[in-house]
């Protein structure tokens, strides 16, 4: 029998490392960290700019694989509301999220979505990778660090 290589072992030790800390799906944490990005989302998808707003750290940083690195919520609102507003429409895939506290900060929210793009309906939309940090200071939780992987 010919032995595996080492790089067919990685891929499997960081699947098992990431399910290690998660939060069960029934648990508080994990139900609210769901509502918060439903409610972010909610207001992205139907052009609540005020919403998303409310929901952005003010000292955000978006870091996306093809445009970069944004620190400027409002150069990221502007941007959204521009470029995304009755064009685009996020989709979480279901069961895809995992959720990890971080002690006396906030949590971490791994999963993917899908966009539509309303003005390129036969386009396909291919699932992509997505991790926000959200901090929780004095009982508001805010998206602090995004980072968005096609």
């Amino acid at each position: 029998m010919k032995p595996r290589s080492k790089s067919f072992l990685f891929p499997l030790l960081a699947s098992a490392l990431c399910a290690w800390g998660q939060v069960p799906e029934d648990s508080e944490l994990y139900r609210t960290i769901l509502d918060m990005d439903a409610a972010y989302f909610t207001a992205y998808n139907t052009c609540d700019l005020e919403t998303q707003a409310n929901l952005l750290s003010d000292d955000l940083e978006f870091y996306h694989d093809m445009g970069g690195l944004s620190t400027s919520k409002n150069e990221i609102i502007k941007s959204i509301e521009a470029n995304i507003c009755g064009k685009v429409t996020r989709n979480l895939v279901e069961g895809s999220v995992e959720v990890h506290e971080i002690a006396g900060f906030g949590a971490i929210e791994i999963g993917y979505h899908t966009f539509f793009n309303n003005q390129e309906p036969e386009a396909p939309s291919k699932p992509s990778r997505f991790i926000t940090i959200w901090k929780r200071n004095d009982g508001a939780w805010k998206m602090h660090r995004i980072v968005s992987l096609h």
